[in-house]
């Protein structure tokens, strides 16, 4: 099975494909400056094809998506013969609100659930969902996941995501601590886990994911139980979530 993984921002999508059978990276790119004039660095990381890193014309998304598919499958850079070779594609969702404890498949009810969460993530979910829209109109009925930035924390009790603020303020907006990176703290947890040699049921675990975002995870047999993000700007003084 082939898995192509798209990370979706405002005028930018990184994207990788990976063959899950040896979890071996294929290719990975970045196309940047969409909406814009358009830029796209696609590296074949496997049969020693060359890399291309070109402006493209990607007026939305979509053209975006089609110039990493066309990349993909084109004789001189590409990794696979078709789209056809292409069995899912995996899609990074930052918030998901209480609605999701796990990734899952994406249908129309859940597109509308990621938009109701726009609010708690104004800068990431629009696009998120521009790129899963871009994805449906190229690579129509491929099978795409989306995978939630906010699902691991979702084990978090009522005392760690609970802000000193009215209840109502919880019960009626959702205003609570979410957390962020739920990916990677899942990741590194058990990744550390591995190198200790023990199982993560049995550990106590704090992990930080460092970068222009970060944030601070405590990890209890593999659970998250308390989370802090914050994100750093050079403009402005870090904000936390």
């Amino acid at each position: 099975m082939k898995i192509l993984v798209i990370n979706a921002g405002s005028s930018s999508l990184k994207y990788q494909l990976i063959d899950m059978e040896t979890e071996a990276v294929m290719a990975k790119g970045l196309c940047e400056r969409i909406g814009i004039d358009g830029h796209l660095k696609h590296t074949p990381l496997v049969g020693g094809k060359p890399v291309f890193n070109e402006d493209v014309p990607m007026p939305t998304h979509s053209e975006a998506i089609a110039a990493v598919i066309d990349k993909l499958t084109s004789a001189e850079y590409g990794v696979v013969g078709s789209m056809k070779e292409i069995d899912a594609v995996g899609h990074r969702v930052v918030h998901g609100g209480e609605k999701f404890a796990s990734s899952v498949k994406i249908d129309d009810e859940v597109i509308a659930a990621i938009e109701e969460c726009i609010p708690f993530a104004p800068l990431h979910n629009p696009a998120n969902i521009t790129g899963i829209n871009a994805c449906k109109a190229v690579m129509g009925d491929v099978p795409m996941v989306a995978v939630f930035d906010t699902a691991f924390h979702q084990t978090m009790p009522g005392k760690a995501f609970m802000y000193a603020i009215p209840y109502e303020y919880y019960s009626n907006l959702k205003v609570r601590r979410y957390g962020f990176h739920g990916t990677s703290h899942r990741y590194v947890s058990k990744r550390a886990a591995e190198m200790l040699g023990k199982p993560i049921e049995e550990l106590k675990l704090i992990s930080c994911h460092m970068g222009n975002g970060s944030s601070i995870c405590a990890i209890d047999g593999g659970k998250s139980r308390w989370a802090r993000a914050a994100a750093i700007s050079t403009r402005a003084s870090s904000s936390s979530s």
